[in-house]
């Protein structure tokens, strides 16, 4: 019963930027960690970047991305973000929210982020 929605994802440039949203259903969201992954073709799925639930918000991210994405909540959109600025052509993959890997039952479709040379 558990969905997630992704969107936000495009096309750009290298050194572009974008934004991406999620929002779930059937979880207490604020109270969840939430966790962002990637999928690029022909490899396994990987961390992208996590942030806490409850009162007190930790963040963590992949090194390949520290430094240019950030991940952020909008309590009152029950919406997390993923910010991500310069963008590089390793940065192409279908990007999918969900909780932590271990409890993950399901994915949502993902939104596809294409980045150019």
């Amino acid at each position: 019963q558990v969905q997630f929605v992704e969107s936000g994802g495009g096309l750009v440039q290298s050194g572009g930027s974008l934004r991406l949203s999620c929002s779930a259903s059937g979880i207490n969201f604020g109270d969840t960690a939430i966790v962002w992954y990637r999928q690029a073709p022909r490899k396994q799925r990987e961390f992208v970047a996590r942030v806490s639930g409850g009162a007190g918000i930790t963040k963590t991210l992949a090194d390949s991305v520290k430094g240019r994405f950030a991940i952020y909540r909008d309590p009152a959109k029950n919406t997390v973000y993923l910010r991500m600025d310069d963008l590089e052509p390793d940065d192409t993959a279908v990007y999918y929210c969900n909780v932590v890997i271990h409890l993950v039952r399901s994915w949502g479709q993902g939104t596809q982020v294409t980045v150019s040379s």
